[in-house]
């Protein structure tokens, strides 16, 4: 492993050095390249140079240890040194087998986000507004952009469904273990006689595709304008500026009517197209290689029940890796981390143990 890391230091070293020649300045695109490999190495590298340096201290104390002094309380400091030098080795160690792990290609993208009301009803459609209220409001911590892109209300202030926008850097790479089923169990506020129902909602993740990545051919969309209209069918807008795009070959059909103008709401819609194609070729991928191998923290598909928010007992349960949480209006306030930082550590252990490096 660190005969690779050597190499992988020099190559650092020699990106810092070919970004200063002229050569790099008079080309912004190798330059810009270079720039990206270089800031994907440095946490590689930094780690590595703090492990050299650290088995040198551990050389040394090795050493004198060897040939122990007469000064007893000498020898018992340069002892527990050399614990906590060994501690802090085994530590990075694992640092850089970590860093050294398969990177998702599109963890560094920005998400399209649907959330769907399930079974339940208007109980249902409230619930896929406080989720999508538990998006934006972590998007917020993280200082992320949210732009809703179309939205399906009902009088009583529920989602049927939405779709919306979360850009900002490493988006996905938190947010993508949130695809599936969500289950809430509280009393709907319509309810008289106190009991408790059980609802869902279905939350899908995708990395924003680039046209680079998958290019629509025109003869294979449909595009329809129609008016905007708000909750209950209202008009919001008297020109026919929303727009109803079809992928004739696949049948997927994506409406936009939340922007400015028809131009904005066909970007939008394609944007969202691409995305959906994009997930659904990852997603036949996905399902080819969990046949072989089923993670750790799902399969990501959208009909598995991934995670229970019960109200009457105050708790979150993420039903993939046994995780329970206790104040549950904190999580729904966007505290999101709680439950994403023991999903990421989840997988990464997962992938540890099928990619052990030497």
């Amino acid at each position: 492993m660190f005969d690779d890391l050597s190499q992988v230091k020099r190559r650092y070293e020699e990106l810092a050095y070919r970004m200063t020649t002229p050569e790099a300045m008079n080309d912004p695109a190798a330059y810009a390249a270079m720039m990206r490999e270089y800031k994907e190495l440095t946490p590689l590298v930094e780690a590595y140079c703090s492990y050299t340096a650290l088995q040198k201290e551990v050389d040394e104390e090795k050493a004198l240890l060897d040939a122990p002094t007469e000064d007893a309380a000498f020898n018992d400091m340069v002892q527990q040194e050399l614990r906590e030098n060994w501690q802090k080795l085994e530590d990075l160690e694992q640092k850089i087998r970590l860093l050294l792990l398969p990177k998702d290609a599109n963890d560094e993208k920005s998400i399209i986000m649907e959330i769907r009301a399930g079974a339940g009803g208007e109980e249902a459609a409230l619930f896929a507004h406080s989720l999508h209220r538990m998006y934006t409001m972590y998007a917020a911590r993280q200082n992320w952009a949210c732009s809703v892109i179309s939205l399906n209300e009902t009088e009583l202030g529920g989602v049927k469904e939405i779709t919306f926008s979360i850009e900002g850097p490493g988006v996905y790479s938190r947010l993508k273990f949130e695809s599936g089923v969500h289950r809430v169990q509280r009393v709907p506020e319509t309810e008289t006689q106190g009991r408790i129902h059980t609802s869902t909602a279905t939350v899908a993740v995708m990395p924003e595709a680039e046209e680079v990545e998958l290019e629509l051919n025109p003869k294979d969309l449909r595009i329809d304008t129609f008016r905007s209209s708000g909750a209950g069918g209202q008009h919001i807008n008297k020109t026919s500026s929303a727009i109803r795009v079809t992928h004739l070959p696949t049948g997927m059909v994506v409406e936009c009517q939340d922007q400015r103008s028809q131009r904005e709401n066909k970007e939008q819609a394609l944007k969202v197209l691409r995305s959906r194609l994009l997930q659904q070729k990852q997603e036949a991928y996905d399902q080819e290689y969990n046949a072989k191998r089923q993670s750790q923290v799902g399969s990501g598909d959208r009909s598995e029940k991934i995670r229970t928010y019960n109200f009457p007992q105050d708790r979150v349960t993420d039903h993939r890796i046994g995780l329970t949480l206790r104040n549950l209006q904190d999580i729904l306030d966007g505290n999101l981390d709680r439950v994403i930082e023991p999903l990421i550590l989840a997988d990464q252990e997962e992938k540890l143990k099928n990619n052990p490096i030497q």
